[in-house]
């Protein structure tokens, strides 16, 4: 069963900026060995370009998930709780009540920084909860966190 707020929910959709972000860590991550497979293989064998193609498509492929990944991350910020929607083919809704939260933190790397962006970590009671939002703007990622620590200490004190 899948459950899904009603049609007129506010969704907060990630910033479309984590999509650049992403293709350049991907595409560092396809170009290492595309350089190593180009040595190697110049060297050694003509069955280099075959391994240049089989990477390629391997980092097309990847391009393609980044966007429709990217386009599918939203949240909504609920009365109660926060609700955190991820993926298209395997979707994951993570509901996250705020007396539950114990604190949230706000991450960026140097590519997340270039790019304004930020990502929002949730830390709750539970050690196996990966409530986190990638791609906030990083002003709004920080209002977000003390947002979400104010709503967190005022759903504490009403225990």
């Amino acid at each position: 069963m899948t459950w899904e707020p009603s049609d007129d929910a506010a969704w907060t959709y990630v910033s479309r900026t984590l999509i650049p972000a992403r293709l350049i860590t991907l595409w560092i991550w396809v170009a290492v060995p595309a350089i190593i497979v180009s040595v190697v293989g110049s060297l050694t064998s003509r069955w280099v370009f075959a391994g240049l193609i089989a990477l390629a498509v391997i980092g097309l492929w990847g391009t393609w998930l980044v966007f429709r990944q990217v386009t599918a991350h939203a949240w909504i910020e609920r009365e109660d709780d926060l609700i955190i929607k991820r993926g298209r083919m395997w979707r994951t809704v993570t509901v996250v009540p705020y007396g539950r939260m114990q604190y949230v933190e706000v991450e960026s790397g140097p590519i997340d920084r270039a790019f304004g962006i930020a990502k929002v970590q949730l830390h709750t009671a539970s050690p196996g909860s990966d409530a986190q939002i990638a791609g906030v703007p990083t002003a709004e990622a920080e209002r977000l966190r003390d947002r979400l620590a104010s709503r967190g200490e005022a759903q504490l004190a009403g225990l």
